[in-house]
């Protein structure tokens, strides 16, 4: 089990300092990627917890296993962030670090021109919605692009979202990777930055890279629904004997020969091949005559249980994996996923015992150790110990609920049942509502 709430030494972003003012999904996955790299990443929270503190999934405790999930090996400072008084420690914080995340929007002391005048060489990197400062989530943005029109089975009407927050999780890594951009800008001239990263854009982005929009524009085409088949190539489900669902793709030619060779189909498809005078060894081709193609191997597949399909698979070159649930992972599972050496058991405060992941960065020169989440204002004394506050003035700030300072047995942020009301939270921001997040 591994223990503690901070990095160890001698990972590659030791001695970088952060400032995360954020909820959600993508600023807290960008500080969080930064965190399990070694970065001293101090998330800062109102009083009571942002909206994110409680967000579902929760633990039977009520604490929110959504936030522990995003937050591990942070420190935690709790703040009246609507008080002038909480604003200028933010300010402090800033100043002593240098670097800011965050997707808060509406505060005008955590612009950058604001926070620049403590720290001129201040990188500060906000995560919005739209470019022009209209606030989006993943759902929103996900429909506005187009993918929930090409989601789900053939002939489906209506639009389809996945449960997967990709774009936040794009966005996130974005910010990472413009945060350490802007690092070595000023390692290298001194200067200090101010950047941006749209939720839309980021899906915008990769709509384009991965040829949604010029398909569309260059070529006329309106993409189909195909269900589980690959677009473009062969891939699809098949169902076995005992009822269990295959995925198998075939990319390659060689991936292709493969497949007809485990499944004894070679024949077969050659005759087929040139009744229709097309080359399957083309992915083209395999795509345009899938069905007839997945019509003929699913003979194969239903003709053997699960566990003689996979042995055979693991014969050749084909990509496939059974499906699963989550709780296979933890379940049956479990044995391969210890083994992964990313993973580990934490004892979160409010959750308890669970396997978690590290960094999915596997680097030689440092372990990829799995630190848990902070209760909320964990580190609140001991980071204003580090601005220079006496231990009598963080006492006079909490007995005035500036900051909020966790006792020594503090657990979960909330002790509630799993489904009811939330406590009542200082939101961020009361009158403009952040610009990112996942709408989960």
């Amino acid at each position: 089990m591994v223990e503690g709430t901070v990095p160890a030494a001698g990972k590659p972003l030791a001695g970088l300092r952060i400032v995360e003012i954020s909820t959600f999904v993508a600023a807290p996955l960008g500080g969080m990627t930064l965190a399990q790299l070694g970065a001293d990443v101090v998330r800062v929270d109102p009083l009571g917890g942002a909206p994110d503190h409680s967000r579902w999934p929760l633990a039977p405790s009520g604490t929110s296993m959504y936030w522990t999930g995003l937050n591990k090996a942070k420190r935690s400072l709790c703040l009246d962030l609507r008080s002038a008084e909480g604003q200028a420690l933010v300010a402090r914080l800033v100043a002593d670090s240098g670097i800011v995340l965050t997707n808060s929007a509406g505060r005008p002391w955590l612009t950058y021109e604001a926070l620049a005048e403590h720290r001129p060489d201040l990188i500060h990197l906000r995560i919005e919605g739209h470019h022009d400062g209209t606030p989006a989530v993943d759902y929103t943005v996900n429909a506005a692009v187009g993918f929930p029109m090409v989601t789900g089975p053939e002939g489906h009407a209506d639009p389809v979202n996945h449960v997967l927050p990709a774009w936040d999780m794009a966005c996130g890594l974005y910010a990472a990777i413009g945060i350490l951009s802007a690092e070595r800008r000023r390692r290298l001239t001194g200067q200090g930055q101010a950047m941006s990263v749209a939720l839309y854009d980021v899906a915008l982005a990769m709509a384009g890279n991965l040829g949604f929009l010029a398909e569309a524009q260059v070529g006329g085409v309106t993409r189909p629904r195909v269900g589980n088949h690959l677009y473009g190539g062969f891939g699809r489900d098949f169902t076995t004997r005992d009822g269990r669902r295959v995925m198998v793709v075939a990319l390659t030619s060689r991936h292709w020969r493969d497949l007809l060779a485990v499944t004894g189909f070679g024949d077969a498809v050659a005759a087929l091949e040139h009744a229709l005078g097309t080359d399957f060894s083309l992915e083209g081709d395999r795509f345009t005559y899938r069905e007839a193609l997945a019509g003929l191997l699913q003979r194969w597949f239903g003709e053997h249980d699960l566990a003689h399909v996979e042995a055979r698979l693991r014969t050749t070159s084909v990509l496939w994996s059974a499906y699963g649930t989550f709780a296979d992972l933890v379940g049956e599972r479990a044995g391969e996923v210890r083994a992964n050496p990313m993973m580990a058991v934490i004892d979160q405060p409010g959750v308890g015992e669970h396997l978690a992941p590290g960094s999915p960065i596997a680097a030689d020169a440092a372990g990829r150790d799995v630190v848990r989440a902070p209760v909320l204002g964990e580190h609140t004394g001991e980071i204003l110990r580090g601005l220079g506050l006496r231990d009598d003035e963080i006492r006079d700030l909490r007995e005035r609920r500036i900051v909020a300072v966790p006792g020594p047995d503090a657990q979960a942020p909330h002790a509630q049942a799993p489904h009811a009301p939330a406590p009542e939270a200082q939101t961020p921001d009361t009158q403009t509502p952040d610009k990112e997040g996942n709408g989960r």
